[in-house]
């Protein structure tokens, strides 16, 4: 079935070849005759990209780390200055679209009950979006809240062929209880679709691949082209000659460049798997032959495929996890040969609270790459970041200590001019993180949402 007949093609045009469908990016083919670009535009629904960052940061210990502004930066407004220790000053270089909220909480994080104290770990990551207390059990009986992500989906995302994805970087195939009587699920998952449904998150970049592209109809059919090692664009070289001839010099450029881009992510994909599946050792010996064993080449290949995901509009809802809590991984390129659970726990030592701040600022160096993707990929007369919203943060404060006081929040883009960036805004004492995240989602577009979690009203950003 081709959708591609017409002089005017719709947003959501695919390429379709022998069990494989390739998206589109926009076209000025796309707009419709008699309207510009801008004001194609403004019809755009706000991308949304959610990343949780587990264990806190260095900079929310209040002895040694916010002292020395490894986090919040020492003065409010836009004149803010971020120090070079700081994890925030490796994005400096998209400062006019960064939003540093400071000093919120999350208390919904907390222990409640005797029972749930030591059990931090095991149910903040379920807290992060939801902004909700999760229920103690290692049932089915599970309970949190509906996450800020899905919320969005179900107004903007029904209308994608994928309402959202959800990403991880850790193995979270842990079914069943972890410690402290608390279900996995609630370590698994920031995407939650009620209160009782957590989502699955995507770790394996080739599992992504096939879903965007629907590179084969069966498996045998997928495991028959990755034994060939040829590519998705070989099966819809046809196609794409023939969509060519229909546009405009401009637009090819845009479909060569587009091409060119799923190609190289493929190719490293391949590249991945052949490495994996050689014999040799693997620092990562039980993830999937997909996983890069390398933490900073797994980040950028599913930020690119993020990136192509919402370039297409296959989706405009995507959520991140990029660590799993208590985790032991080693980060060689931080710096730092520590563990980094271990390294978290810091003792309140000012030598191994900087040891500790290494990691995390490897770790958050690792956005500038989502950033800088979306900052030159072009969806009509804006970028992509322009057009999305990317909240970046933890429940997790200080973890020496467990705390969920000041936790650290940043926000990206522009969301289709809700967030106008190059701010620092400090909350008062005792502010929910879930004030920002209520009024997140109204400028999301859902006006009529009045609370949210343990929100006491809406955070001015």
């Amino acid at each position: 079935m081709n959708y591609l007949t017409q002089k005017q093609f719709p947003r959501r045009a695919f390429l379709r070849g022998a069990g494989a469908t390739l998206a589109l990016p926009f076209l000025d083919a796309m707009v419709p005759a008699g309207r510009s670009r801008a004001m194609a535009a403004t019809t755009d629904k706000t991308r949304l990209i959610c990343i949780e960052e587990v264990h806190g940061l260095a900079g929310c210990n209040t002895q040694f780390g916010a002292p020395k502004h490894l986090f919040a930066p020492e003065t409010t407004g836009r004149d803010f200055t971020l120090v070079p220790d700081n994890p925030l000053s490796t994005l400096s270089a998209y400062r006019d679209h960064m939003t540093i909220v400071s000093n919120t909480d999350v208390r919904n994080a907390e222990a409640f009950t005797l029972p749930e104290i030591g059990g931090d770990h095991f149910r903040s990551s379920a807290v992060f979006l939801t902004q909700s207390h999760p229920k103690q059990t290692q049932g089915s009986d599970l309970y949190a809240g509906t996450s800020l992500d899905q919320l969005y989906a179900k107004r903007a995302g029904q209308t994608t062929p994928l309402p959202s994805m959800q990403f991880c970087i850790e193995n979270l195939d842990q079914a069943g209880g972890c410690t402290y009587n608390y279900s996995c699920a609630y370590t698994d998952s920031i995407s939650w679709a009620s209160p009782s449904e957590p989502l699955p998150m995507i770790r394996d970049p080739r599992i992504a691949f096939d879903m965007l592209f629907g590179s084969g109809n069966t498996p045998e059919e997928r495991a028959s082209r990755r034994d060939t090692r040829s590519s998705i664009l070989d099966w819809i070289g046809g196609e794409v000659e023939r969509v060519r001839r229909q546009l405009g010099a401009g637009d090819r450029q845009r479909i060569d460049k587009y091409m060119d881009n799923v190609r190289e992510i493929e190719r490293r994909i391949q590249a991945v798997e052949v490495h994996n599946r050689s014999g040799e050792a693997r620092a990562l010996p039980d993830a999937p032959a997909g996983v890069p064993d390398s933490f900073s080449e797994h980040m950028k290949l599913l930020f690119d495929l993020q990136v192509l995901a919402l370039q297409t509009d296959m989706t405009r809802v995507i959520t991140f996890k990029i660590g799993r809590d208590s985790q032991n991984r080693v980060f060689p390129d931080s710096g730092s040969n520590q563990p980094f659970h271990p390294a978290s726990h810091h003792g309140n030592r000012e030598d191994r609270v900087m040891e500790f701040n290494k990691i995390c600022k490897y770790r958050v160096s690792q956005v500038a790459y989502l950033l800088e993707k979306m900052k030159t990929t072009m969806d009509g007369d804006a970028s992509l970041l322009d057009k999305s919203m990317v909240i970046w943060g933890s429940p997790m404060a200080d973890p020496n200590i467990h705390n969920h006081r000041r936790c650290p929040l940043a926000l990206f883009g522009h969301a289709n001019g809700a967030l106008k960036g190059g701010v620092h805004l400090k909350a008062e004492d005792g502010t929910p993180m879930a004030n920002v995240m209520l009024s997140l989602l109204n400028k999301l577009g859902l006006d009529d949402m009045k609370t949210f979690g343990d929100s006491t009203g809406a955070f001015a950003l």
